[in-house]
């Protein structure tokens, strides 16, 4: 088996095309790991590569589910797993790709075993938020699992609802979860992978470009057909970075520019936090902060090739 390659870093940096060349340089094929390029409904708002950019690489997980589906994490392990699988079979390298940390994570260190949450526990949780916001999910949350509630603060409502969730369907903390995993689906030894960190400001100005590339390109389109099919604001795709305040802008509630502006903001916030979780859950991953395409092949394919070598002279 040849080690899977694996490419996380923020949003814009680039890992798409990087991942790309890597295919075609050593026979590889591209799976998709993140969560908003699996819906088929959000081409250009999550910037799902074309066929000219794919430039006959084969691509997999791309676009394959429906924007009213809640797609989860395990569901997302059992198609990757399926997709490396195949891979391994026919002797061909695996590149998963994507700026979901929680999908790596999972795919080499295991998913933990949270049960299911019944949908009218999720619909109490959500009428919670959208009525008291972060600050009452966490008042709420504290008592019960304050160890979660003083890590997450105020500052992200969806993960706090998640918590508050676990906790009123099962009676235990979120943490109490995560000490037990199922087995990874890479183990050690199978996988090599690569964070991007490129120079934050660069980073934060082809942000800003892509999206008013997105908006040439249809982004406003794809925005007011979603709105059209009348989905749960609440479902994964409804809040894909931009959604939001495009289709504030479509009902007529605030101005274009306005949601432009908004939508880069908050996808430099996530670029950012995107570069905090790389600090905290992927330490050991060898960083590349170039943003040269060349230098960055340069590397993986050196320490790629380094590895490979070495698994080659295990089995001999």
């Amino acid at each position: 088996m040849h080690p899977a390659i694996l490419i996380h870093g923020p949003t814009a940096s680039g890992k798409t095309a990087l991942a790309i060349s890597l295919a075609k340089r050593l026979g590889g094929e591209v799976i998709n790991a993140d969560s908003m390029q699996v819906y088929r409904d959000l081409k250009v708002i999550s910037a799902r590569p074309d066929d000219e950019e794919m430039d006959g690489v084969q691509h997999h997980l791309f676009g394959h589910v429906d924007a009213a589906t809640r797609y989860s994490t395990g569901e997302w392990l059992e198609d990757a797993r399926a997709e490396i699988t195949r891979l391994e079979r026919s002797g061909k390298r695996a590149i998963l790709v994507g700026g979901t940390g929680l999908y790596l994570l999972a795919l080499t260190q295991g998913l933990s075993n949270i049960p299911p949450v019944p949908e009218d526990v999720r619909a109490d949780v959500r009428a919670i938020a959208e009525s008291e916001g972060a600050e009452g999910l966490r008042d709420r949350l504290a008592p019960v699992d304050p160890d979660t509630a003083e890590r997450l603060g105020t500052g992200d409502r969806q993960r706090l609802a998640r918590a508050y969730e676990v906790w009123l369907a099962t009676g235990r903390r979120l943490g109490d979860f995560h000490e037990v995993r199922q087995p990874p689906v890479l183990k050690e030894g199978e996988w090599i992978g690569f964070a991007l960190t490129p120079p934050r400001s660069r980073l934060y100005q082809r942000i800003d470009r892509r999206f008013e590339g997105m908006l040439m390109q249809g982004a406003m389109d794809e925005a007011r057909a979603l709105m059209e099919r009348d989905l749960d604001p609440e479902l994964p795709a409804m809040k894909a970075h931009g959604m939001p305040w495009l289709t504030a802008f479509a009902r007529g509630e605030i101005s274009a520019e306005l949601a432009a502006e908004n939508a880069k903001r908050d996808t430099r916030r996530y670029a950012k936090r995107q570069f905090t979780w790389i600090g905290r859950q992927f330490p050991f991953w060898p960083r590349i902060p170039s943003p040269e395409a060349e230098q960055r092949l340069r590397v993986i394919h050196a320490l790629y090739r380094e590895i490979d070598r070495g698994k080659e002279a295990d089995y001999s």
